[in-house]
């Protein structure tokens, strides 16, 4: 059983972004899910999110639950009914709530992790410290919002970068099944970024040298979004045969 679409409103939202070596990516996904590349690099990243007013749709209230919730997620393509799919791959999802980490996987998409979060907002300087409790994940970024996108970013603008995440709005996540991914897909009434500054970055899932070898991931640029009303919506399960020796 899945609830039905859920509304709410992301108080904030900070997407920082890797570019990877391609084939260092590839290795690291499951069947059928290949990277979208982006001037010959792959896209990888956090996304840290907070969430508030969240309930199902079908109760127009104006209160719900809040959060604070971690994803690793990676642009992915890959094939189905003939036509080419994007969206984002999610090998990791965590969170500050006890009832999202207990009905992820069951009542709604998505497996998640129970963690701890340290969040620091000072003006236009945002640090957010995750932690699981398994151990499973750690990730740090801090960053000041500023102007423009950085100039080594693969994306030419901030304009262009907005575009590209705006399209990977559906995301498959790891399930207790091997092969079977749970769908999950954002769609936001208002989408606005402004660009962040990061002053240190930290991910275990990027970091881990045995997925990614030294040089292979560096830090391209960060997003913030405020204050954006949006819905979930489940979408089909992707199933596919798994690789041979996964």
């Amino acid at each position: 059983m899945r609830l039905p679409a859920i509304s709410g409103v992301i108080d904030r939202r900070i997407l920082a972004n890797y570019r990877i070596d391609p084939e260092c990516m590839a290795a690291a996904l499951p069947s059928p899910f290949r990277p979208q590349l982006v001037d010959g690099y792959a896209i990888g990243g956090i996304c840290l999110i907070r969430l508030k007013r969240v309930r199902p749709k079908m109760f127009p209230i104006p209160w719900g639950i809040g959060s604070e919730n971690a994803a690793h997620r990676i642009a992915v393509e890959w094939e189905a009914n003939g036509q080419t799919m994007n969206g984002v791959y999610i090998p990791r999802r965590d969170t500050n709530s006890m009832l999202n980490s207990l009905a992820g996987g069951r009542i709604f998409p998505g497996i998640h992790h129970h963690a701890k979060f340290t969040v620091e907002e000072i003006g236009d300087h945002y640090s957010v410290t995750m932690a699981s409790d398994d151990g499973g994940a750690k990730v740090h970024v801090s960053g000041t919002v500023v102007p423009a996108i950085s100039e080594s970013s693969v994306f030419d603008s901030l304009e262009s970068a907005s575009s590209f995440f705006e399209l990977g709005s559906l995301g498959y996540s790891d399930t207790s099944t091997n092969g079977k991914f749970d769908g999950l897909e954002l769609q936001c009434e208002n989408w606005h970024v402004a660009s962040l500054n990061v002053d240190k970055i930290q991910s275990s899932y990027f970091e881990d040298e045995s997925r990614f070898p030294n040089g292979s991931v560096e830090f391209d640029c960060a997003l913030l979004m405020r204050d954006i009303v949006h819905e979930w919506h489940g979408r089909p399960d992707l199933c596919c045969a798994p690789k041979i020796g996964a």
